[in-house]
């Protein structure tokens, strides 16, 4: 359905007054930053870099490209003693087994990474 629909607005700018033309301009690119957030040219640029770049993000004092987002670090082992939790950055230095307060992953599954390494779009 896109491809018929391109023939036909390139045959309506036939004749078109550059008021027209202008109008035509403004009104795409206030469209798509509206609606994808960003303007036409951004949205070019960031498909051939596969980063998510946007004058909205100049806009809100950020850089022009999202920054590329670091792995998270590694939890902190906790377990618990008498009255209190403690919490150890490396659990092997403990001097026996211990068993942790949480019982939550310690590491990303696969979909989390490939979502936190995503390309644009």
């Amino acid at each position: 359905m896109r491809r018929c629909l391109l023939p036909l607005l390139l045959l309506t700018a036939c004749g078109m007054t550059p008021e027209q033309g202008l109008t035509g301009a403004a009104g795409t690119m206030i469209g798509s930053i509206a609606i994808i957030h960003r303007s036409p040219f951004d949205a070019v640029y960031s498909l051939i870099t596969g980063r998510d770049c946007s004058i909205v993000r100049l806009d809100e004092n950020k850089s022009y490209c999202r920054p590329v987002e670091p792995p998270p670090e590694p939890p902190r082992f906790c377990t618990r003693s008498l009255g209190v939790v403690d919490c150890w950055m490396d659990p092997a230095k403990l001097p026996a087994p211990q068993q942790e307060v949480a019982d939550g992953p310690r590491v990303l599954t696969e979909q989390q990474e490939a979502y936190r390494t995503r390309r644009w779009p």
